[in-house]
């Protein structure tokens, strides 16, 4: 009981920051990046695999890394951020092939989260806690960056800074997410909640904070039904988000 309350413990943190990052990422279309991002980690993941240390923690200097090279790229060439995603995620998931251990690719792939301990959950909340703060902190100037670069500057608005703050933002919550839904699946512990809290939501405040919710109701749901079916987490937290958006449709206003 003691690892199962470890396991929810995390997944609820990771899920409701996930959710909460998710809310500033739909109105800018980036919803799916995580996803390539999270591809991005499997080199990370690899590694944390064959030499016996947490997937997170190999996560997250490759996702960083993508994240530096996206940014950069996009100050370099002006190409749109999804495109430099997925020439950076490509060459990643490239390279991590080359060395994944075949007998360990399902953690790899669609995560591991019954096997959290204790140090691994303190390192997770004060994570999430810090990402929630800043995004808090950046939400209404990157709101302002989303519907005009252009206003935003004449704002004075570093946009290049807060855009590369952001990314970090989406980089420690991929890489964290790793270890909740695996690889394959970090885009959708972002854009679901969010997409979710739209369809509901009446204004900017209830849909950040609408978003949150689900992000902790639907790991939270998914957690549970893992405990009692023994089947893995990371997917049982995708089909509970899933089924709260298919919910939200039929009670959309």
């Amino acid at each position: 009981m003691s690892q199962f309350f470890l396991s929810l413990l995390s997944g609820i943190f990771i899920g409701g920051a996930a959710g909460f990052l998710g809310s500033l990422m739909l109105p800018k279309r980036m919803s799916l990046v995580a996803g390539p991002l999270g591809h991005l980690a499997l080199p990370g993941i690899a590694l944390a695999l064959i030499y016996g240390f947490d997937i997170s923690l190999g996560a997250f200097p490759f996702v960083i890394l993508g994240i530096f090279l996206i940014w950069l790229f996009e100050r370099k060439t002006k190409l749109p951020t999804e495109a430099l995603t997925a020439v950076v995620f490509a060459t990643g998931v490239a390279v991590a092939f080359f060395f994944l251990p075949i007998e360990q690719a399902e953690a790899a792939l669609v995560g591991d989260i019954s096997s959290v301990h204790l140090a691994d959950v303190v390192f997770v909340i004060a994570i999430c806690v810090v990402v929630f703060f800043v995004v808090e902190m950046i939400y209404p100037k990157m709101t302002l960056i989303n519907i005009s670069e252009d206003i935003a500057k004449s704002q004075k608005i570093n946009v290049g800074k807060y855009n590369l703050v952001y990314l970090l933002s989406i980089a420690l919550i991929t890489a964290l997410g790793v270890k909740v839904v695996g690889g394959l699946l970090t885009a959708a512990i972002v854009a679901i909640p969010a997409v979710t809290s739209r369809n509901l939501a009446k204004n900017l405040v209830q849909y950040k904070f609408l978003a949150l919710i689900f992000g902790i109701l639907s790991s939270a749901v998914g957690i549970f039904l893992s405990q009692l079916t023994m089947l893995p987490a990371g997917p049982l937290i995708i089909v509970s988000s899933a089924f709260l958006f298919l919910i939200s449709i039929f009670l959309k206003r």
